[in-house]
Formats: structure tokens, C-alpha cells, sequence
């Protein structure tokens, strides 16, 4: 019989997979947004159960009265990548039924939430972020401080486990670069927030890095590029990237022996505010084709 696992560490797995390219997923922020969510909440909800039996998820000699883990119960939430489901641990045994305050605090949180899973893949959490997340509205912290400083040490760890990693071991042959901008933290404005991915030869989509607070200036994208180089990165066949002079300035000086090529969907875009509404399906349609015509 296979060891039974916290649901936090099959889906810690899940969100490896889909960064290393293990896992395809066509919609690769999404899925990874979704995931990392999932994560947040399920720590949080185990850490609720640790708080509530007053032991680890593997330690036992439970004292009377004060109950111990009784499985798993699905739960789901409505996110703006869809729905999204995740693993609630149950508690048995003690004296009043067991409830749990933040499955009831999750309901009207989804924005936070995903808001915090942007800012763990792109910076990491601190224990001030997870405590600000779980505060009922009056103000009361849903977990002990323990628990959360325990949830910000694995979180932390997580991020620097990506950030850190060797990335000699891709044959990436395709690299895209792009700014997007995150609202990393809730209620606040979105930042921009630099983006690597990159296609092996086998065809594997990698999460190669993450920079947050980038302006695409030529100095902060070359450092965000030798960052990687410095990790192992080789020189890719192509790069793939909009058409920011800073990024196109950083890409010579970093990839010089790559070529590269302006993003089709930015390319797109600034076609689009230049032709007639009514002409544009049949321009991009023509547009697409030349882009993808065979080269003799």
C-alpha cells in the first residue's frame, strides 16, 4: 500500500510538473496560477487541522478529546481561470463538530488568493503576507503563528527552489520573453512582472524565470538574461519577444549567437489599432498567412 501524502504535496508536485514541462498544459499561466492557489489554500487548511488536533499530519499519541484526521472532503472555488478544486482536510473526535473558519474565510477571496499565488511564483511570500491573508474581518488571525511561520518557511523554500535551480539540463530551443503586468498584492496596482518560457527540442514547455518590478529597461532585462546564463542557460535557436527596446537591447548583448523574431500576438496587436474594423478578419487572416508561409 502506497504512504499516504498530504494533499499540499500531491499538488506541490503538480505545480513542479507543469513548471519542468512534465505536465502539458496549454494554458501555462493559468494552470500555474491555479495550482499555486491550490497550494496556498491547502497548506493553510492542514496547518487549521494541525492547530485544531495539536499534532503534525504523521505524529500520533493523540490526547483524549482531541480528535484526530479523518480523511479528505472536496471543495471548490470560482477563480477567474474557472473553477478550481482542491483537498479540505476533516477532523473527528472531539468534543464539538469540527469546522473549519477558512474554508468559510476562502468564500469572496478568490481575487486575494490569486493575487498571493502571482506573488509566490514571481517573488516568494513572507510571513507578513500569509498572516495579512488570513485575517477574518475583524481582524483576528485564522491561524496560530506558528502554523504560519511554518507555511512561510515551506513557501519560501519553494520559490527559492525555482529560482535558484540549474538550468543547464534544458535543451531549450525556443525562448519567449514578455512583460505582463501582476497585481502581485491585494487592492494594490499591477506591477509588471518579466516572464521566461521556454520549448526543449523534445518539446516540452519549461517556466525558466520570473522577475518582478522589471520596467523592460535595457539594464534590468540584461540582468534578468544573465541570470539565467549564470544558472546554465545555452543560447536558444530563437528568441521570441515584443518589440521593447530594452529587451531587444538586452537579447544582442546576452543571446548574440540566437536569432530573434517580434511576437506574433504583439505584432497583431499594433496591426489591429491601424486597420478599418470591418477590413481586419480578412488583414490578419493574410496577415497570419504571410507570417507562417514556409521559407523556400
Amino acid at each position: 500500500m502506497s504512504k499516504r501524502v498530504p494533499a499540499s504535496m500531491r499538488t506541490r508536485q503538480s505545480l513542479s510538473d507543469v513548471i519542468e514541462g512534465r505536465l502539458s498544459s496549454p494554458a501555462g499561466r493559468e494552470e500555474l496560477v491555479k495550482l499555486a492557489t491550490r497550494l496556498i489554500i491547502e497548506e493553510t487548511l492542514e496547518a487549521e487541522a494541525r492547530d485544531a488536533v495539536g499534532r503534525d499530519y504523521y505524529e500520533h499519541g493523540a490526547e483524549p478529546g482531541s480528535g484526530y484526521r479523518n480523511g479528505y472532503r472536496p471543495g471548490r472555488l470560482k477563480t477567474a481561470e474557472g473553477a478550481m478544486d482542491y483537498s479540505a482536510p476533516q477532523v473527528a473526535g472531539k468534543p464539538e463538530p469540527y469546522r473549519s473558519a477558512i474554508r468559510e474565510h476562502l468564500k469572496g477571496q478568490t481575487q486575494a488568493l490569486e493575487d498571493l499565488a502571482i506573488e509566490l511564483l514571481a517573488r516568494g511570500l513572507s510571513v507578513r503576507d500569509i498572516e495579512d491573508a488570513f485575517r477574518d474581518e475583524s481582524g483576528r488571525l485564522l491561524l496560530s503563528r506558528t502554523a504560519v511561520s511554518e507555511i512561510g518557511a515551506r513557501l519560501w523554500a519553494d520559490y527559492q527552489d525555482f529560482a535558484s535551480r540549474d538550468l543547464s539540463e534544458y535543451d531549450i530551443t525556443y525562448l519567449f520573453v514578455d512583460g505582463i503586468a501582476e497585481r502581485l498584492r491585494p487592492g494594490q496596482r499591477r506591477e509588471p512582472v518579466l516572464a521566461a518560457w521556454g520549448h526543449t527540442s523534445s518539446g516540452a514547455k519549461v517556466l525558466l524565470h520570473l522577475m518582478a518590478g522589471s520596467k523592460e529597461d535595457a539594464e534590468t532585462v540584461t540582468a534578468f538574461f544573465q541570470d539565467m546564463r549564470a544558472r546554465g542557460l545555452g543560447d536558444p535557436l530563437l528568441v521570441v519577444s515584443d518589440g521593447a527596446p530594452g529587451i531587444v537591447k538586452a537579447l544582442e548583448t546576452c543571446f548574440p549567437r540566437s536569432e530573434r523574431q517580434r511576437c506574433l500576438a504583439h505584432r497583431t496587436r499594433n496591426l489591429a489599432v491601424k486597420v478599418p474594423e470591418d477590413r481586419w478578419p480578412e488583414f490578419k487572416a493574410r496577415a497570419t498567412a504571410c507570417y507562417q508561409a514556409p521559407v523556400p
